[in-house]
């Protein structure tokens, strides 16, 4: 497992956060980016976590980074895969941004439950566990490279 780095550049962030949004630029100028991110996540604006949440692809989603149809693990059973994307439909219609969770390799089919029961969480918790789940991802993103 690689060491949390003191400095990244904006790229590097982008990379892990899967896009050059408001936050990435904010944590560029941040010694150790990646130790303090959940700090600067949580201090956003809505709006700037409801467009980091966004730059996310969706689970089980055709349109993802190669890194993350790595991390999303298999599971194509079409049933899956529409469920996956009905519920993604509704979190984002409830919330009003994109269902984030550290996958970890699992598969989509141990998402489905994951899902569905933060459907039933008030707003503002989402935008706290979606955040927390992004800077989780980004960590495991840098220390497995």
């Amino acid at each position: 497992m690689r060491e949390l780095p003191r400095q990244l550049s904006a790229e590097q962030l982008a990379e892990l956060f899967e896009g050059r949004t408001r936050f990435v630029e904010r944590l560029a100028g941040v010694g150790d980016p990646l130790a303090h991110a959940r700090d600067v996540a949580r201090g956003l604006p809505d709006d700037e976590k409801r467009e980091v949440l966004d730059a996310h692809p969706a689970i089980g989603g055709r349109t993802t980074s190669a890194r993350s149809t790595r991390e999303q693990g298999s599971d194509d059973d079409p049933a899956v895969l529409a469920e996956l994307a009905e519920l993604n439909r509704a979190y984002e219609e409830k919330f009003g941004f994109r269902f984030v969770v550290f996958v970890n390799r699992r598969p989509r089919r141990e998402i489905v439950p994951i899902l569905r029961e933060r459907l039933e969480h008030t707003r503002e918790e989402e935008l706290a566990t979606g955040v927390d789940e992004l800077v989780q991802i980004a960590i495991d993103r840098w220390s497995t490279s």
